[in-house]
């Protein structure tokens, strides 16, 4: 059993809900503790003060109803895995930067792709993308589709020199999951001899990491297309799909945070943002 607990965040929406439900199932899966999250975003104003504590305010009503949301995700988590270790923690602050901070030290962060009223003046779905970019472990953006099994995760592969981090992810899910691992490279080159070298390129990859993981199936393919469409479409028939988050000197390279936009956004099931190790 790992010590590093899976941390889910909430925010009483039904697809927040599907997210606890998923983020219990692999805890399982794992051998992990459950951590469950929830922010509240209360602006100075509305802080009461310390001498009233009879006046029902919309700062308490807010905390009130982070502490219902936490209760209903627990009551939901353990219906999933009654023997599941679980824990809830009340968050303050901007939700997209708590929750994404809340994954630090875990072994991986699940959110939902959509919020709710809850994760007060936020774009919608703005929290998993910000936590699909910056937090410090992997993080994964459920999507409604996350029912069957389809006994295969994808990654991503932009370059074969700094994809580490992800295949390690992906080779581990698939482990676990007894499940054929799928590495794709997808650009909207034409070029025959450009396949060709990516293919070899991916072939040698893919050949250290198959002696690392014997049981594991795993297959290659080069594909014409947008990445981000490529892999959106992919995440319809995969338990996972797993992308590799790059930064340098603390920035996110723009390329790869661009197709990370793209899958979150569009895809049909759970997506994984894994962080390089030189992140």
């Amino acid at each position: 059993m790992t010590t590093k607990p899976i941390v889910v965040g909430t925010d009483g929406s039904a697809e927040a809900l599907r997210a606890v439900e998923w983020a219990a199932r692999e805890a399982v899966r794992h051998g992990a503790p459950l951590r469950i999250v929830s922010a509240a975003e209360i602006l100075p104003r509305m802080t009461m003060p310390p001498q009233v504590v009879d006046i029902e305010t919309v700062a308490g009503r807010i905390r009130e109803n982070r502490g219902l949301t936490l209760a209903t995700a627990a009551s939901t988590a353990a219906a999933m895995a009654p023997d599941l270790t679980i824990g809830t923690d009340p968050l303050d602050g901007p939700p997209a930067e708590v929750v994404t901070h809340s994954g630090s030290g875990a072994l991986m962060l699940v959110v939902g792709s959509r919020g709710s009223s809850a994760f007060a003046a936020m774009t919608l779905g703005s929290v998993s993308r910000y936590a699909a970019l910056h937090a410090s472990c992997p993080v994964v953006v459920v999507r409604e589709e996350t029912i069957a099994a389809h006994r295969q995760v994808v990654v991503g592969i932009r370059d074969p020199e700094d994809c580490d981090a992800a295949l390690a992810f992906a080779f581990e899910e698939a482990q676990l999951r007894n499940a054929h691992l799928l590495a794709v490279h997808a650009w909207q080159s034409q070029h025959s001899h450009a396949d060709a070298q990516a293919a070899r390129e991916l072939d040698d990859l893919l050949s250290g990491w198959r002696d690392k993981y014997p049981d594991v199936d795993a297959s290659r393919d080069i594909v014409h297309g947008h990445p981000g469409r490529v892999l959106a479409d992919l995440s319809a028939r995969a338990d996972l799909v797993v992308l590799g988050r790059h930064s340098t000197n603390g920035r996110l390279v723009p390329g790869p945070a661009r197709v990370i936009h793209a899958v979150v956004s569009h895809a049909h099931g759970p997506i994984v943002t894994v962080p390089s190790r030189s992140t």
